[in-house]
C-alpha cells in the first residue's frame, strides 16, 4: 500500500478476546462444560467456530432448537465457568508493545469488544494497556454484537473518524465480517485460531500470525505511517 493511502489512517481498533489476550479456549471449554450442564453436549470445534460471534447467534447455531429452552441457562453456565478460570488469562505476546506504538505514532487506539462488563473488566487489568487505549466499547453499547457492525460503527463514533480512516485489527472471521460491513478495512491475526485463508477470503486485507508479528512489519502494514517526531 503506499504511503498516501496510510497516511489516512488515524484509528486503529482492536478486538480483545483473541487478539490481545489469550482467551478464545478459555471461552471454548467454558461454554463446553455449560453445554454439558443443560444436557446439550456441542462438539468443541463447533463451539470454537462460533468464538467471536454475537452470544444469541451463537447459542441459535449449537443450540439449534433447544435454543430458546436451554440458551439462558447455557448462557449463565459459560459466565460462571468461564468467571472461575481468568487467573489462567494473559496477554498476547506484543499487545502492550503494540498498542504503545501505535499512540506513540500519534493513532487512536478503540478496543471494539462487545464483551460484557464483568468480563471487560478482567481483560482491560490482564491487558493494562490504559495509557495507550483512547476509548473502549462494551456489551452495553449495543444490541447486537459481530458479525453486525454496529459495535465498529460505536468505536469509530469514539474514535471521531470516518470508516476509511480506521483499521480494524481481529483474529475471528466474524471481526472482518463486521469491519466489512462498516466499511473499514481489517487486518487479521492466526491466535484465535481461525486460518489465514479463511480470514483473507472473509476479506481480511492482510493477515499476520499475532500481534507481535504485525508490530514487527508495522512500517509495512496498512498501519504504517511516519512517527510524530518525523512527520
Amino acid at each position: 500500500m503506499d504511503d498516501s493511502r496510510n497516511s489516512e489512517v488515524k484509528a486503529v481498533l482492536f478486538d480483545i478476546d483473541g487478539t490481545l489476550v489469550d482467551s478464545n479456549y478459555l471461552h471454548i471449554d467454558a461454554w463446553d462444560r455449560a453445554f454439558a450442564a443443560v444436557g446439550h453436549p456441542v462438539d468443541l470445534w463447533r463451539i470454537h467456530r462460533a468464538i467471536g460471534m454475537d452470544s444469541g447467534m451463537l447459542l441459535d447455531r449449537l443450540l439449534g432448537d433447544d435454543a430458546e429452552a436451554l440458551g439462558e441457562d447455557a448462557k449463565a453456565g459459560h459466565s460462571t465457568f468461564y468467571s472461575g478460570s481468568t487467573d489462567r488469562l494473559r496477554a498476547i505476546g506484543g499487545s502492550r508493545e503494540l498498542l504503545a506504538e501505535l499512540n506513540r505514532r500519534g493513532l487512536r487506539v478503540v478496543l471494539a469488544t462487545s464483551a460484557p462488563e464483568d468480563e471487560l473488566r478482567i481483560l482491560l487489568e490482564v491487558l493494562g494497556a490504559d495509557d495507550s487505549v483512547q476509548a473502549v466499547t462494551s456489551a452495553g453499547d449495543v444490541g447486537t454484537a459481530k458479525p453486525d457492525p454496529d459495535i465498529i460503527q460505536t468505536a469509530l463514533d469514539r474514535a471521531g473518524v470516518a470508516p476509511d480512516e480506521a483499521v480494524m485489527v481481529g483474529d475471528s472471521v466474524w471481526d472482518v465480517e463486521a469491519a466489512n460491513r462498516a466499511g473499514v478495512r481489517s487486518i487479521g491475526v492466526l491466535s484465535g485460531g481461525f486460518g489465514r485463508e479463511e480470514l483473507l477470503s472473509t476479506g481480511a486485507s492482510a493477515v499476520y500470525d499475532d500481534v507481535a508479528a504485525l508490530l514487527r512489519g508495522i512500517d509495512k502494514s496498512l498501519l504504517g505511517r511516519p512517527t510524530t517526531d518525523d512527520a
